[in-house]
């Protein structure tokens, strides 16, 4: 599998959490889907020019976050098994932020439903 991830190495964003949100973004964006197999971590490593442990981590979230499994055969394999109710209750902790910090902005409600609107659409969503 081709795996197309870009690592922005001027961003502020640790490597570790880019390369994972990318992931997570590609199986919203159904570039991965249940069952695909990730390149192993040297493989991966190699093609973005990072360190394997670099990979590793964020292999080891994405576990961790219900987003792969690791199988001794195939190594990081999509698998998302991730419980709806904790997943609500961790967008709702990461939200209250956004959502203050929007308030604190003057964004209002109508502009921040528009912006979610038009990411969810960004993963067919309806």
């Amino acid at each position: 599998m081709i795996v197309e991830i870009e690592i922005d190495f001027n961003s502020d964003e640790a490597l570790y959490l880019q390369l994972k949100n990318q992931i997570v973004m590609g199986i919203a964006a159904s570039r991965f889907r249940e069952g695909d197999t990730l390149p192993s971590v040297r493989q991966l490593a190699d093609r973005i020019g990072i360190n394997m442990h670099t990979v590793n981590k964020a292999y080891s979230i994405l576990k961790q976050e219900g987003f792969v499994k690791v199988d001794r055969r195939k190594g990081a394999v999509i698998a998302i098994d991730i419980n709806k109710m904790h997943a609500l209750e961790e967008m709702r902790r990461a939200m209250q932020v956004i959502l203050a910090r929007a308030y604190c902005k003057n964004i209002s409600r109508e502009e921040v439903h528009a912006l979610i609107d038009e990411i969810y659409e960004d993963y067919g969503g309806v």
